[in-house]
């Protein structure tokens, strides 16, 4: 065969390249050029796919994705497993996991700068981020210092779907130890429904009640839904 017969090797290259190529390069385009706001949800999860999966046409894997977790945040803080069901590898599941863990703590480390007064708006935040895809009630405790400082942040216990055992005791040790001249409670209601039950309130006036003396002030209780959460102080409860 002449040589100008045969086919150029970098033709039958470009052609044998997959569809989703040029996909990937003009996603990646415009998320330089017009920012994050320009992309959809699930075109922003192909980019976070698109380094853990290569060779794959990852399009139909983000909207089956997002149709079953219906939202990125509650995605990217799931359990392990419930990822692995879509027939992602380990590495990749560890991907997105960790993208969601890197999220939480940049936004903590926004509500550790500056008094309470100044960031309460970003404390609701990063409590609605923290606890409201979590399928169990869960109790924490932020501590802050006496100028209102946050300086320690954890879960402090973590119950059934509907119950969270809490003991005003241990809330109290827990503050002395690193120090709290104040505290704000959080939990979640996993129903959705973030108003406070007879026993919220009870167990929060006992707790209360048990810093009063030690001059440890509580400054509210955060209860978490699905899409809203309740303040016990703007409700006149604490």
């Amino acid at each position: 065969m002449p040589a100008s017969a045969r086919p150029k090797p970098a033709l039958i290259a470009e052609n044998d390249k997959p569809h989703y190529f040029g996909h990937r390069d003009r996603l990646r385009a415009r998320l330089f050029e017009s920012g994050p706001e320009a992309l959809q949800d699930y075109e922003l999860l192909e980019l976070l796919l698109f380094a853990a999966i290569p060779r794959r046409d990852v399009k139909p894997i983000a909207k089956a994705m997002l149709a079953e977790f219906k939202d990125l945040w509650t995605l990217l803080n799931s359990k392990p497993e419930r990822l692995r069901a879509f027939g992602l590898s380990d590495s990749v599941v560890a991907s997105l996991l960790a993208t969601g863990a890197v999220a939480l703590r940049a936004q903590k480390g926004v509500v550790t700068k500056g008094p309470l007064l100044n960031s309460w708006q970003r404390i609701v935040d990063y409590c609605r981020a923290a606890m409201a895809h979590e399928n169990k009630e869960q109790f924490r405790l932020l501590f802050f210092d006496r100028k209102n400082h946050l300086i320690s942040e954890e879960v402090h216990q973590r119950g059934t779907i509907d119950h969270t055992p809490v003991y005003p005791r241990e809330v109290v040790q827990r503050a002395l130890e690193v120090g709290a001249g104040a505290l704000v409670l959080v939990h979640n209601h996993p129903s959705g429904d973030p108003s406070p039950s007879k026993d919220d309130i009870e167990m929060t006036r006992a707790i209360a009640d048990a810093c009063r003396p030690l001059g440890i002030a509580i400054h509210d209780h955060i209860i978490v839904g699905s899409s809203d959460v309740t303040s016990f102080k703007a409700l006149g409860l604490l």
